[in-house]
Parts: structure tokens; C-alpha cells; sequence
């Protein structure tokens, strides 16, 4: 993730990311925006601790407070509450496909092993589903998949 798509935008060592990834990945689409995140162009966004933690934490209120807006817009009449009765089993698949607790965290990559990163305000179903998610991570051998397709570009 960078300020911009072209290659020369960012600091020095965005320029030297881009350069490495652009060198060892064959399906390297290049710098994204943060417009980028979820329009479901790329699968994986590099980016620092710092950006990554300002990302989440901003989609997480976005979603929280357009879910209160959305909510209290459809309470302000009738129609809108008839038109939200019939919209509720939209409404109930679109929450469990944006609530976080729904998968639990993010995997720490990098880690000889697993380790699932949650929020610290995690719930109970939280923390339940990133369990999940690291017991998936241990079934499916996902860092040996990992370490093997980083081999192929004779990284390590």
C-alpha cells in the first residue's frame, strides 16, 4: 500500500519494495491506495504494522457507525421499518460477512508457527472463531504452503 499507484510515489524504501516485489512476484499488480482495500482487485495488501492497525481500526468504525446510521434511518418511519422487516435476512447475511468477531483475528505472518492476532476488545465469539482460524491454519499445513511458495522465488 503506498500514496499511489505509480511506482515512484512513496519514500525510499517503498521505492525498494516495490522494486523487490515487482523483481520475485509474477502476479505483483503493483502499488495500491487505500480506495484499494476492498474492491477486491489484489488478495494481499503490504503494508507496515503502523498503516496496517490505522487500516483496521478505521474500518471498524466505519462500519460500527454507518451499521448505527443505518439503523436509526430505518427506525425514523413506518415504511422504512416495513421496508427493514423485509430486508432483515439481508441485513443478518451482510453483518456476518463485515463483523470482525466473525473471523477472529489475522494471522502474524513471518512466524515459524501460528499465531492469530485479535483485537483487544475481542468478544467471546471472537476469540472463539481465531482459535478456529488457528486450528485451520495447523489442518491445512498453511505456513508449509507458505515457506514453499516463497522457495519458488529462491527468496530463502
Amino acid at each position: 500500500m503506498n500514496i499511489g499507484e505509480e511506482e515512484s510515489k512513496g519514500g525510499d524504501d517503498m521505492k525498494e519494495i516495490y522494486s523487490l516485489l515487482k523483481t520475485s512476484l509474477s502476479d505483483f499488480m503493483g502499488n495500491v491506495e487505500g480506495r484499494d482495500i476492498y474492491n477486491g482487485n489484489c488478495d494481499v495488501i503490504v503494508c507496515d504494522g503502523f498503516v496496517g492497525n490505522v487500516v483496521l481500526k478505521v474500518s471498524e468504525g466505519l462500519a460500527e457507525n454507518l451499521a448505527a446510521i443505518t439503523k436509526e434511518e430505518l427506525k425514523s418511519s413506518f415504511i422504512s421499518m416495513l421496508g427493514a422487516f423485509f430486508a432483515k435476512p439481508a441485513f443478518k447475511r451482510l453483518k456476518k460477512r463485515i463483523d470482525y468477531a466473525e473471523y477472529g483475528g489475522a494471522p502474524l505472518l513471518g512466524v515459524n508457527g501460528v499465531c492469530i492476532i485479535s483485537h483487544g476488545g475481542s468478544c467471546s465469539k471472537a476469540i472463539k472463531n481465531a482459535i478456529r482460524v488457528a486450528r485451520e491454519f495447523v489442518i491445512f499445513n498453511v505456513n508449509e504452503h507458505i515457506v514453499e511458495e516463497i522457495r519458488k522465488y529462491n527468496v530463502i
